[in-house]
């Protein structure tokens, strides 16, 4: 299993205890799994003040989100700009920031080399999406995240 799948697990088991089953037919919460009204079991997930539906996807979503701030694609591939070549860079007499040079001399090929820094990021496992690569968040935070609502949970 790799570490996203459990995390991915992980985060589930957080989901399913951060919201209640609820029954769409008869409008009510059904905290034991099954509806005490109707006795269905086909039930969604509610969480107060944000919403409800079927399946954990929304859930993890809202807790990343309320709880995690997303990684800055930008600004941590400047970063790592930064990190590998010179700060400034001289062009005749003038002394220009090696980023903005890059990053203003070739739009489209600053736009790829940061989507594969973040994919590079991605395949070692250093930060995650779970909304199909439209925001990322550090894993070491979402780790954190976890054994935190979970020391919660079990205090």
């Amino acid at each position: 299993m790799s570490k996203k799948e459990m995390i991915q697990n992980q985060l589930t088991k957080l989901a399913f205890q951060e919201s209640i089953p609820f029954c769409y037919s008869c409008y009510i919460k059904a905290p034991t799994g099954r509806c005490d009204n109707c006795g269905s079991d086909d039930l969604m997930l509610i969480m107060d003040g944000v919403g409800c539906e079927y399946d954990t996807d929304w859930v993890i979503e809202h807790i990343l989100k309320e709880h995690l701030e997303p990684v800055n694609q930008t600004e941590s591939f400047e970063d790592m700009i930064e990190g590998c070549y010179p700060t400034e860079t001289k062009v005749g007499w003038l002394e220009l920031s090696t980023v903005d040079i890059l990053r203003t001399m070739d739009e489209v090929a600053w736009d790829i080399a940061k989507d594969e820094y973040i994919s590079s990021l991605e395949e070692d496992e250093e930060v995650m999406s779970f909304d199909n690569s439209s925001t990322y968040f550090w894993t070491h935070d979402i780790e954190n995240l976890i054994e935190e609502k979970l020391k919660q949970e079990a205090s």
